[in-house]
């Protein structure tokens, strides 16, 4: 049995993990997280997934909890999960990450938590958007300059940022298919006279509404033809089945920075 704690266990996200550990022959939940001051804090697990108690209670500090565990699912907000990440270090366990709209010294600090704990960090933990990352790689770098790259992503209305973790990634993988850096040819929205397209630009455009769980294309516009690579998630289901399985994988690991590609077995 993998005993988990799950940090961000009264969210959208973590209501679904927990419940499906209580499901899994193979997982033990032993502890669960939510932020100081939550409304949360001291319920039963079991009460809070629509079930009976289960016994475990919603703490509001993950070193309370540290010592039962043997492996954490982290889905919070990215200065909570710089804060779990250090305890995690401090306490060698293993820790998968999927939350988004961490910042590049925020990414930075966590590989370097990695030398000391294995760390799998994943904007999206689906096979299918996994499958999808792998793909726009390999179009883009057969496609090449003749075909432009335009990402679009649609999210449900309460999601506080954009463009999404995996809409990001997905154009890091077009930008390496294509040999280039995001950084020089991303292009966050459009307005106004922007003058003609670049070659190589790649466009990342968020669309927010309703309770869209994500959807995902990439185009690949040439002149006389138009490719549109497409995912669109309809349970969040998938992704928490996602981080339970990379869960159980990262448990035995050595310490190192991992993804979700490596989880899956497609790098």
């Amino acid at each position: 049995m993998f005993r988990t704690i799950v940090c961000g266990s009264a969210g959208k996200m973590g209501r679904r993990i927990c419940a499906l550990i209580e499901e899994d022959k193979e997982m033990q939940l032993v502890g669960a997280v939510e932020a100081k001051g939550s409304q949360f804090i001291g319920q039963d697990v079991g009460i809070l997934i629509g079930s009976q108690p289960i016994g475990i209670s919603v703490k509001s500090d993950l070193k309370d909890v540290i010592d039962d565990g043997e492996v954490i699912i982290e889905f919070t907000a990215p200065d909570a999960t710089l804060e779990h990440v250090r305890i995690a270090a401090d306490n060698k366990k293993p820790i998968v990450i999927g939350t988004t709209g961490l910042k590049d010294e925020q990414v930075k600090e966590i590989e370097k938590f990695s030398a000391i704990i294995p760390i799998v960090l994943a904007p999206n933990m689906s096979l299918g958007v996994n499958m999808l990352f792998k793909l726009v790689k390999e179009a883009a770098k057969i496609l090449g300059e003749d075909y432009d790259i335009e990402i679009v992503e649609m999210h449900h209305r309460f999601k506080v940022d954009a463009p999404s973790g995996t809409a990001l990634k997905l154009a890091e993988y077009a930008a390496e298919g294509l040999g280039v850096s995001l950084e020089e040819v991303g292009v966050f929205g459009r307005k106004g006279l922007v003058g003609e397209r670049k070659t190589k630009e790649i466009g990342i455009m968020s669309l927010r509404g309703g309770d869209v769980v994500g959807d995902h294309t990439v185009v690949f516009a040439g002149l006389g033809e138009r490719i549109e690579l497409t995912h669109k998630a309809s349970s969040r289901d998938t992704f928490a089945r996602g981080s339970i399985r990379a869960a159980k994988w990262i448990v035995d690991k050595v310490p190192g920075l991992y993804s979700m590609q490596d989880v899956l077995g497609l790098n």
